[in-house]
């Protein structure tokens, strides 16, 4: 390998995070930065430099799949010796088989199926929990390194609520370690952790592991959770090779234990180290990019206001934002934009439709089907296969009621009006839910309907259709599933409160990473972007009113200064004090591919205003800062100057007249409209 030719076609920021010579080094990889092209480029150029033996490589990731592209973009990179690359568990397991037959132990019984394990435990009062509530529990427990006997204790100061006592869960804890260590079987956190015991109790075995694993590299370093950040620690020792990639505004695991607070106190763990941002993005057009950006920088100690990203891509179409009368039509709105985005010689393939919870699903399923389009559903458990769905088909096949009344009797029983759920609690009556949707929707074509016949047709209807994985597919997933994926165009569904963010999300953490959850399904889209929401939406039997998710106010801001040339994070970066923000509005800026001010244009109206029209204009930027302080936002998702400049030049007297004011939809216009009114006909 020629370690020249490695740097070819890297950025400054990229090459040093390739060359640099410090260790520990954290690579902080923004969406869209080439993460893993830097990863195996940093691996390759070390090698060729011999600065390390691959041999005694060990690179962590968190999927098989990530893995095997390492590994198959080193070798393309020339370096053909074998070195190790795998998950956490797969490397924890096989240092502990080796172990085991180096002092011919016979190995335990790798648990595969906890809840059903789970479930034969349960007895009395502990049965009226489906056993993955009681799984659920127990993986935030030992992610953390939390045994039954202090789960108490730990699930009070994490603010956790269970849905039975933590006595209860506490014993059920128990039972299931006792059970395992009777059976002589591990589960998948055991691994980890017994690997960790180990190397931190029998010397020799840790020399021999650190002896073989000089130089760790760790992907996705945001989601390493207590217990994997223990073993690497285990396995590093007093070693300081050790190189982490991560992006701490794509941490979303939260509910699997990851801590993004581990990669953003690498500079306190490691003083000595450095850390490198990548921040210059080759996937989404600067249209998309502005948007993300500005939805990110809202977010407070929540996220890392550094890592806004630049786009290098050339310019695209703006993100559109479609409302719909009601949740059916939203879904048949999105087939009809799929259909349409379909050119000839695009496959289907460069669109996926994302959205925040699985139960949604279905419904577009439904629709895309009957606008013939081809679809696959990634990362999701099919609806019939959820322990909650299977459950409610048993009632429906044993109720004594006719179809409709049992059905009805179902959709009853989902009391969705309770706030006071967990999100695992939520999801499971809105997967329940979507059965009770799919019931009616069989009801309405079917003359007599039955509950056998509602089965069959259920199978059909949700397995029935499908393509096979490897054809030519739009994606149809949640935005935990895109994490890590692209496609030319991006449709997010249902982005309403109680969604986006998640109604169960209630502290300044969920809420946090509510908002960079929708960060990354915005930067999964490379050329276009399209947002939809349901102004009515169905659960149960009950038809309710939804509003918008408020962090499309964000996005309205971002896509009017995109029109008026105006860079969104160049007007509104964080939650600035009102001067900072008038300051920013009188300051042009460049944008990538503009061979003026971004700001020139309102710069020139500015000037060409009269002294009355200043006068008015400055009431109006001032009003919109007190505005923008009263309600924590940005200024310029109340308004940019080019729609202050429009209210100067159209001057309205009614809300008709604001309607009819470029920057000003019915959103604005019913919240603001009053103020701005009295303020133009004073």
């Amino acid at each position: 390998m020629d370690p020249d030719a490695l740097l070819d076609g890297l950025n400054p920021a990229q090459e040093r995070a390739v060359t640099s010579r410090t260790s520990p080094l954290c690579i902080l990889a923004g969406a869209g930065s080439g993460k893993t092209r830097v990863l195996t480029r940093r691996i390759a150029w070390r090698a060729a430099t011999g600065d390390l033996d691959p041999s005694h490589v060990l690179a962590l990731t968190f999927t098989r799949k990530a893995a095997g592209e390492l590994t198959s973009r080193l070798r393309a990179l020339g370096l053909r010796e074998r070195l190790a690359a795998g998950t956490f568990h797969a490397i924890a397991l096989a240092q502990l088989r080796a172990r085991w037959a180096e002092a011919g132990i016979a190995p335990p019984e790798v648990l595969q199926r906890k809840a059903t394990f789970v479930s034969r435990l349960l007895h009395g009062p502990t049965r009226t929990l489906p056993a993955i509530d009681y799984v659920t529990e127990i993986e935030w427990a030992k992610a953390r390194m939390i045994d039954p006997a202090s789960y108490a204790d730990a699930a009070v100061r994490h603010d956790r609520r269970p849905p039975v006592s933590f006595e209860v869960m506490a014993s059920v804890f128990e039972a299931y370690e006792q059970a395992k260590r009777e059976a002589r079987m591990i589960d998948f956190d055991d691994m980890l952790d017994l690997c960790r015991r180990d190397l931190t109790r029998d010397p020799d075995f840790a020399a021999t592991q650190r002896w073989r694993f000089r130089h760790l590299f760790v992907d996705e370093f945001q989601d390493v959770n207590p217990l994997q950040y223990a073993l690497l620690e285990a396995w590093r020792g007093d070693r300081t090779d050790l190189c982490v990639v991560g992006d701490p505004n794509q941490a979303i695991y939260a509910w699997n234990g990851a801590d993004p607070g581990l990669l953003r106190a690498f500079p306190e763990r490691f003083p000595g180290g450095e850390v490198v941002r990548l921040v210059q993005n080759y996937r989404s057009s600067p249209q998309i990019l502005a948007v993300a950006n500005a939805v990110l920088t809202t977010g407070g100690d929540g996220v890392d206001r550094r890592g806004v990203l630049v786009a290098t891509r050339s310019d695209g179409p703006p993100p559109v934002i479609t409302e719909f009368p009601d949740d059916v039509a939203e879904a048949s709105g999105v087939a009809r934009a799929v259909r349409d985005h379909h050119a000839p010689g695009q496959p289907w393939s460069a669109q996926a439709v994302l959205v925040r919870t699985n139960a949604q699903i279905p419904a577009l399923e439904e629709a895309l089907k009957k606008a013939q389009v081809p679809f696959r559903v990634r990362g999701a458990a099919p609806l019939l296969d959820q322990p909650e769905v299977k459950a409610a088909l048993t009632r429906l096949r044993s109720a004594r009621l006719g179809f409709a009344e049992a059905v009805t009797e179902l959709a009853s029983g989902l009391d969705l009006d309770d706030d006071d759920v967990s999100e695992r609690v939520a999801e499971r009556r809105a997967n329940v839910d979507a059965l009770v949707q799919l019931a009616h929707d069989y009801q309405a074509i079917e003359v007599t309907p039955s509950t056998e016949g509602f089965l069959a047709w259920l199978t059909s209807t949700t397995r029935g259709d499908r393509p096979d994985g490897g054809g030519d597919a739009v994606e149809l997933c949640t935005f935990h599933a895109a994490k890590g994926l692209e496609w030319p165009v991006v449709h997010l569904a249902g982005i309403e409160q109680g969604y986006v963010p998640i109604g169960q999300a209630r502290t300044p953490e969920a809420l946090a990473e509510e908002l960079r959850l929708f960060y990354v399904a915005l930067t999964r889209a490379e050329r276009e972007l399209c947002i939809t929401l349901a102004r009515r939406r169905r659960f149960g039997d009950k038809d309710r009113p939804r509003t918008r998710s408020s962090h499309l106010e964000v996005v309205d801001g971002a896509i009017e200064a995109l029109a008026a040339g105006i860079d969104p994070v160049d007007v509104g970066v964080g939650r600035r004090a009102p001067s900072a923000v008038r300051a920013a509005d009188a300051t042009p800026r460049r944008t990538k591919g503009s061979g003026r001010p971004s700001g020139a244009r309102v710069s020139n109206a500015l000037d060409d205003l009269t002294d009355e029209q200043r006068a008015l204009f400055d009431r109006l930027r001032a009003w919109r800062s007190d505005t923008a302080r009263a309600a924590s936002m940005p200024a310029f998702v109340v308004c940019n100057d080019a729609t202050l400049l429009a209210l100067l030049r159209l001057r309205p007297t009614d809300r008709t007249g604001l309607l009819a004011v470029p920057g000003i939809g019915p959103a604005k216009a019913e919240r603001f409209g009053d103020e701005l009114l009295a303020l133009l006909t004073d």
